[in-house]
């Protein structure tokens, strides 16, 4: 079987973004392109897969055609995958899975979302098409609505409160205060996070995620083509995935994602690896629960433990074992819905490489972990990213 390594990664600034689509993501196309050490050109990549929810509706058909031709890409092989928030994760993935099967040499995988030209009422509507129709958002359940259930559930469950969650807050935004493509860049204090405006409780503002318009970009080679483009790349040793039930009352339980448990396992068995070897993690905290509950699932904390991983800092940048969502995470990165995962991809591979603001490096990192859910929970991609192929 092919090693996979990533040659080259690029995203815009996330936030509220003045170019349309296509700007977008030639933007953050030709942004990757560039950072590829040696000569590169498009007409070079056998394949392209880019992630979208294609939110608001306005270019559901043909998204992929459209995207790529605005970069170079006409000609080329391009879907569109869909998979909610994970829509980039698992485009990581197939992009990932077209080289390891030996069919490809190049390969694209990106994501875009563009979510900031709707009215708040058309974006609650988007917002909730990735949950379950019928039970869950015709029943008037909106995502925050979700994850607050789930806080409470955990409250219940374990020695944990509303502060344990306000720690993450902090947290991310202290990790994306310098980081120069992150939607919010500002300190936030715990009084502050902690007595945010209510939007389900127990979920203030502060826990959750801002709408974000955003492109990201990967460029995937195959081992023996590797020293064409570059001498310094970063191996991706595994890529995993795996489902569970969409709505909330099929689950056994609300306090885990069995997704995540399933996923992470096949990915630290395909790499070789267990949880105490990822230096720094991004994990999909659309919610400050979802990050709480990612520390255990993902094996960072034990299961009941992740408040008391929170507060104790241990996944703060250069104070514990693992560093959790250096680029500050969706929280205060930004969460443009499709552009997600490999937006993750794009800070590690930067991180990876020493190539990020040299107050947000990550000190001797060596391996890393990706971690992308759909919606909330029914869908997981995860990759464990280092130096050196195993």
């Amino acid at each position: 079987m092919v090693d996979v390594a990533i040659i080259g990664a690029g995203q815009t600034k996330y936030g509220n973004h003045q170019l349309g689509m296509k700007g977008m993501w030639a933007e953050a196309a030709n942004n990757a392109f560039d950072s590829v050490d040696k000569d590169f050109h498009a007409k070079q990549i056998d394949e392209a897969f880019i992630g979208s929810v294609a939110f608001g509706g306005g270019q559901l058909g043909n998204t992929a055609a459209l995207l790529t031709e605005h970069s170079g890409m006409q000609g080329k092989p391009v879907r569109r995958v869909e998979n909610a928030c994970a829509s980039s994760g698992f485009a990581l993935r197939d992009a990932w899975m077209a080289i390891k099967s030996g069919q490809a040499d190049v390969v694209v995988a990106g994501g875009i979302e563009k979510m900031n030209d709707l009215t708040p009422e058309r974006k609650r509507f988007w917002l909730g098409v990735s949950g379950d129709t019928e039970w869950e958002r015709l029943a008037g359940l909106t995502f925050p609505g979700t994850y607050a259930l789930m806080a409470r559930r955990y409250f219940h469950e374990f020695d944990s409160s509303h502060d344990d969650l306000v720690h993450i807050s902090v947290k991310n935004h202290y990790h994306g205060l310098e980081n120069s493509v992150a939607h919010i860049r500002k300190d936030v204090s715990f009084d502050k996070a902690k007595s945010g405006f209510m939007v389900a409780d127990p979920l203030t503002l502060y826990d959750c995620c801002p709408t974000s318009d955003g492109a990201s970009c990967v460029i995937l080679a195959a081992d023996h083509v590797v020293k064409q483009f570059t001498d310094d790349p970063v191996w991706i040793n595994s890529s995993a995935a795996a489902s569970d039930y969409l709505a909330l009352h099929d689950r056994p339980s609300i306090t885990q994602l069995i997704a995540t448990q399933m996923a992470a396992k096949k990915a630290y068995s395909m790499a070789g690896i267990t949880a105490n070897d990822i230096d720094l993690a991004e994990v999909h905290d659309c919610f400050t629960i979802a990050e709480l509950l990612a520390t255990e699932d993902l094996g960072f904390a034990n299961r009941g433990e992740g408040g008391l991983f929170s507060r104790e800092g241990r996944g703060r940048r250069n104070e514990g074992v693992t560093c959790v969502n250096p680029s500050g995470g969706l929280k205060s990165k930004g969460h443009p819905l499709g552009a997600t995962g490999t937006g993750q991809t794009v800070e590690i591979f930067k991180q990876l490489r020493g190539e990020v603001e040299p107050v947000r490096q990550v000190r001797d990192a060596e391996v890393a972990l990706s971690h992308n859910v759909g919606g909330s929970g029914a869908t997981c991609a995860v990759h464990v990213y280092g130096r050196d192929r195993t």
